[in-house]
């Protein structure tokens, strides 16, 4: 079997250690997944082109295509002719990540709003730093949300 795609080594390389400590995954799902990165023109990379051009066991393999299909960072798609899984990356992944921030935002800010009406019924001192804080989380909840209509 050939590689289906051309892959740069250094970028490949720079791009496994970049996304595997963003998204806390394994070595071999980090590859994989940059491994998709140079599948420009959205062909599929199948499970056998992993094991080998990875040179990776089947067992994981399948394990670190599992743990990317589970934190729908990678898609799999069969084509109607053959049998054969074809994984892509999930290009809804960069609007699911930046939802997943702006709620991560909007939980903090109601837990600040709880804490701060906790402590005004206890004393009324103003805290401007933590008031800048929650402003500073409400600016970029509403810019994620300005670009994240536009993806």
């Amino acid at each position: 079997m050939h590689k289906s795609i051309e892959i740069d080594e250094k970028i490949f390389q720079d791009a496994v250690k970049f996304y595997g400590t963003i998204f806390n995954v394994p070595p071999l799902a980090s590859k994989i997944y940059a491994y998709l990165l140079f599948d420009y023109e959205k062909v599929g990379i199948t499970f056998d082109e992993f094991v080998e051009v990875l040179s990776a066991s089947k067992s994981s393999v399948s394990t670190s295509i599992s743990l990317l299909l589970k934190a729908q960072l990678i898609v799999d798609h069969n084509k109607m002719d053959e049998r054969k899984r074809y994984f892509f990356i999930n290009d809804e992944y960069k609007k699911i990540r930046f939802e997943k921030i702006v709620q991560k935002m909007q939980d903090e800010l109601k837990l600040l709003d709880d804490l701060d009406q906790f402590k005004k019924n206890h004393d009324n001192v103003y805290n401007e730093k933590m008031e800048a804080y929650k402003a500073l989380l409400n600016k970029n909840i509403l810019n994620i949300q300005e670009s994240l209509n536009k993806l």
